[in-house]
């Protein structure tokens, strides 16, 4: 199975490169859109070569989750602890966008390693801004407690419209997915792809992992939820995170990957579908192939039967050749 990475690729691309070039005055205004509708837009004027602005627009979320002025709760600590003092929120974000952020890019450090590390930090934003809540309640986790004023089923957006569920308690955090796809094909595959990723659960070296169960119907956690939330053509998912999988450096992991999971498996299904049509048309390549082989041999037999001539003899001529 392929992960997918935490730091979105052009966004750390377009960093390196400005970087390495800012002593050249140049202007930057790129967008691009992500999985799960996920915008950026990144402006470097030639005014201010130093400066880097950075929009995010999240997936609109569903009411039943919590945001805290545009963003979820817990983002702006998650921001200021992981970037420091290059990086500086704009009140309000510019317009169609929940965060935008202003990078010093004069203000990183000289050390290359370093550098780098925190260019791949600043992209990997989604997973600072919409992991927040989840890291918040996960480091408790660790801890074995429960995070103060939080609600018994807490929804966190991870789609346009739509959320996952969390039900913290003081020894495991259970996370449950309602699973939706648009196209009918889609579904087919996603709900065959998960019966299998649950079954690969029970083979021998996966003992550690979460525990994972897939059903057709609601799981009891659900108990509450609205009804939109409780609609998933491919069913529900979900997944027990145990203490031991947020230790020390799992905890990024584990945030990044119960984040995107919904992604993971849409990524994977459009793979399967891919596949399956290159198979299809490889496999009419074959055919035509095998009829072109066929269509030179009976060719040859009409043009041999064309190519035929007969004389017609006349009597006269017959009885000469008989003679003779």
């Amino acid at each position: 199975m392929i992960l997918l990475q935490s730091h979105s690729r052009f966004l750390l691309q377009t960093l390196l490169n400005r970087v390495q070039n800012l002593e050249k005055s140049v202007e930057l205004d790129y967008h691009w859109v992500e999985f799960d509708d996920v915008r950026y837009h990144v402006q470097v004027s030639m005014k201010n070569p130093h400066i880097l602005l950075l929009s995010v627009s999240l997936p609109t979320p569903p009411l039943e989750t919590v945001f805290l002025g545009g963003l979820p709760f817990g983002a702006i600590e998650a921001i200021k602890s992981a970037y420091g003092v290059i990086v500086q929120i704009l009140d309000p974000p510019r317009d169609g966008f929940n965060l935008t952020l202003k990078l010093n890019l004069s203000k990183l450090p000289p050390d290359e390693e370093y550098r780098h590390a925190l260019l791949v930090k600043v992209a990997s934003v989604r997973e600072v801004v919409l992991g927040a809540p989840l890291r918040v309640i996960l480091k408790y986790l660790a801890s074995r407690t429960i995070a103060p004023d939080i609600d018994r089923l807490v929804a966190l957006v991870h789609r346009p419209n739509e959320s996952f569920f969390l039900l913290p308690q003081a020894e495991k955090v259970t996370v449950v997915f309602p699973m939706r796809f648009k196209d009918s094909i889609d579904t087919v595959l996603a709900t065959s792809f998960l019966q299998e990723f649950v079954e690969s659960r029970r083979t021998a070296g996966l003992n550690n992992a979460p525990p994972c169960l897939w059903s057709h119907s609601p799981p009891l956690e659900l108990k509450g939820a609205t009804d939109d939330a409780l609609s998933a053509n491919a069913g529900f998912v979900t997944f027990v995170i145990f203490p031991r999988h947020v230790e020390g450096k799992k905890l990024d992991r584990t945030v990044w990957n119960l984040s995107t999971f919904h992604a993971y498996v849409n990524y994977h299904v459009k793979c399967s579908e891919g596949f399956m049509h290159t198979r299809m048309r490889r496999r009419v390549e074959s055919l035509i192939q095998a009829l072109n082989r066929a269509k030179p041999d009976q060719e040859k037999t009409k043009k041999a039967a064309h190519t035929r001539s007969f004389k017609r003899l006349s009597l006269k001529e017959s009885r000469t050749n008989s003679n003779s």
